[in-house]
């Protein structure tokens, strides 16, 4: 079996054939087929939203899976659009929901949203970059983690950045030497103790986004080379159980966390 290294290294690496072989998976191909020739017949936040289909393959695109099943929390994202510094998702902690609300902005396009790059191919690229990330996740967790690391490493503005994406956290936490437990800290002191350990405007740089990866990788062998996996969902996806209101869901989702 390769090291955590090694797989992440292969990967990365031949990431653009990693992206096509993944994007010719029949089950990829299929449901990607399905999107294209559909997304265009969308002209409101009802029709998205009454397409399962469709709005699962976005959703899952853009890292929200596991809250396809949250159709009202979504319909306020998207009815809100990002325009406004108010708006819904530029109150929530997690980013992803603004992105999402920015590739479909019904808000500010109406029906046109749908035409834009970003609601179309740029949709079905993170499609696919996704499943690529959860193939090698079934395998070691920790090379779905440096690659999920990898894509938003530039994204990182401040540590609160980090502590607001679990996925983030667990990379910095491994690579850092901090302990889980730490979250049980004031969340100021938690940022603090990040941008102690490691200048933050390095993720900019991608030769030391690499070497910073590195040495989580090796490190993540060490810790886990004899415990049993994660399952690949656990760590990149924050939102709680299906069984949680939306009332509540929402109240947790608006946590900001300062100057993320």
């Amino acid at each position: 079996m390769l090291t955590t290294l090694a797989n992440y290294r292969l990967v990365s690496n031949n990431i653009e054939r990693s992206l096509t072989s993944t994007a010719a998976q029949p089950q990829v191909a299929r449901e990607t087929e399905y999107y294209l020739a559909n997304i265009g017949n969308v002209k409101s936040i009802d029709d998205f939203l009454a397409d399962d289909r469709l709005f699962t393959y976005a959703m899952q695109a853009w890292g929200l899976g596991d809250m396809s099943y949250a159709k009202a929390f979504m319909r306020k994202v998207l009815t809100e659009g990002v325009d406004s510094n108010d708006a819904f998702a530029n109150t929530l902690a997690d980013s992803r929901y603004k992105e999402f609300a920015k590739a479909f902005n019904f808000k500010l396009y109406g029906e046109a949203t749908t035409n834009w790059q970003s609601a179309r191919q740029g949709t079905v690229d993170r499609y696919v970059r996704q499943k690529v990330e959860e193939d090698a996740g079934s395998q070691n967790e920790g090379v779905r983690l440096a690659l999920y690391f990898e894509r938003k490493a530039s994204s990182i503005t401040s540590a609160y950045s980090i502590l607001a994406d679990q996925a983030l956290l667990k990379v910095a936490q491994t690579a850092l030497g901090l302990p889980a437990t730490m979250s049980l800290l004031d969340i100021d002191r938690q940022a603090e103790l990040i941008a102690d350990r490691i200048d933050l405007e390095d993720f900019q740089d991608t030769t030391k986004v690499q070497a910073f990866l590195t040495h989580f990788a090796a490190t993540w062998e060490i810790e886990n080379s004899t415990a049993t996996q994660l399952a690949p969902s656990l760590l990149l996806v924050q939102p709680i159980e299906a069984s949680v209101s939306s009332e509540l869901l929402s109240n947790l989702q608006n946590l900001k966390l300062g100057g993320a």
